[in-house]
This record gives structure tokens, C-alpha cells and sequence, in this order.
């Protein structure tokens, strides 16, 4: 379904899913491949995350391509010059001119490989990713597998009592569950919500 020919029609294909679902692996295998077929790829990330590396992509399982940290999507074009593929990580933490980024891109005849969480820590659409959806070409949905009952996981699920929208972390700040399990512990924080201030 993707493959890595020389006829440059430009389409955008989004990777997206919980987290711990493969979905930067997924994105970085797409673009190796397309970087064995010798083609001209460029990968931006939002400067934000440096979870694992400053200026590589990096996948949970250590897997890893170079990339440019940028501060908005913007920067983006600024930085796409002479490229056949343009992929980027993360990119619900982008701003929603993020779509209007890629779509330029994917009418320039490049293709665009983007990978993001669909939902948020609350289960609520994240940032622009739902745009993204509907303007691509290609949706792949990754799921990761429920850490507390083995189903398919298509939540992450945050350990902290932290309610700010981003917050950076990894195992021991999430973890994917899916949705009857998070429907389940929902419940449970709002019934602890609740004694709390009758108390």
C-alpha cells in the first residue's frame, strides 16, 4: 500500500494510537524504507519532547532515527526544501496549523508520514490529530495491549494526579489500558472525587 516509487504525487498517511502501541516504530519503519530506496526524507519532531533524545526520533523499544526539533509546525516548510518524504513524530503536540503544514506538503507532490496519539490521558480527541485524519490519504490505528487485562489497549492511562493536557512521560507515568478498563477506573476517580468533597 506505500510504496516507495519515484512518481510524486504527495498523500499523507497518519499513524495513530495510545500509548506504547508501536506507532513511532511504525513511523520510523516507514521512513528507513524509504531512505533504502534512496529517497530524500526529512523528520521534524516538536522541540518539546526530549523524553529519550534531543534531536532523534526515538521509539519505546530504542529504536531510532536523526530528526529536527522544531518549535512549530510552521518551521516546518521553512524546512522542507528538495525532499521526497517528510515525517513527523508527535505531532499532537503541534500546533493546528500543523494540517494546514501537511497538507501543502502532500499538494507539493511529497509524501507526508505522520504519527501522533489520537486521544488524550482524559479519552478526549488530542489536538489536532483528528484534522489530520480526515485530510489523509492513509490512517493506520495501532493499538498496544492492556496492561491490566490483556485486551486490545487504545487508552493511555496516566499514573500521576497531574491534570495538566501534556504531560511527558513513559512507563512509569502511563500506561495503555483498554476501554473497558479505563471506563472502569473513570469511574472509580470520579466516585473519589466525589467523597472528597463531601468530606
Amino acid at each position: 500500500m506505500f510504496l516507495e516509487s519515484a512518481n510524486r504525487a504527495g498523500w499523507i498517511e497518519v499513524v495513530c494510537g495510545s500509548m506504547f502501541s508501536g506507532k513511532t516504530e511504525e513511523l520510523i519503519r516507514r521512513l528507513k524504507r524509504a531512505q533504502f530506496a534512496r529517497q530524500r526524507v526529512e523528520i521534524f519532531k516538536p522541540k518539546v519532547d526530549v523524553r529519550y533524545s534531543e534531536e532523534d526520533v526515538v521509539s519505546h523499544d530504542a529504536t531510532a532515527i536523526r530528526c529536527t526539533p522544531v518549535e512549530n509546525s510552521g518551521t516546518i516548510l521553512l524546512l522542507t526544501g528538495d525532499v521526497d518524504v517528510v515525517g513527523i513524530d508527535e505531532a499532537q503536540f503541534f500546533d493546528a496549523n500543523i494540517v494546514t503544514v501537511c497538507k501543502t506538503l502532500a499538494d507539493h507532490g511529497i509524501r507526508v508520514i505522520v504519527a501522533g496519539l489520537d486521544m488524550d490521558y482524559q479519552g478526549n480527541p488530542f489536538g489536532p490529530m483528528p484534522a489530520l485524519m480526515a485530510v489523509a490519504e492513509y490512517v493506520t490505528k495501532v493499538h498496544a495491549v492492556c496492561v491490566r487485562c490483556g485486551n486490545l489497549a487504545n487508552h493511555s492511562h496516566r499514573l500521576s494526579d497531574s491534570d495538566k493536557l501534556v504531560v511527558l512521560g513513559e512507563f512509569q507515568d502511563y500506561e495503555p489500558i483498554c476501554r473497558h478498563c479505563f471506563n472502569e477506573l473513570q469511574g472509580k476517580e470520579r466516585e473519589a472525587k466525589v467523597e472528597a468533597d463531601d468530606r
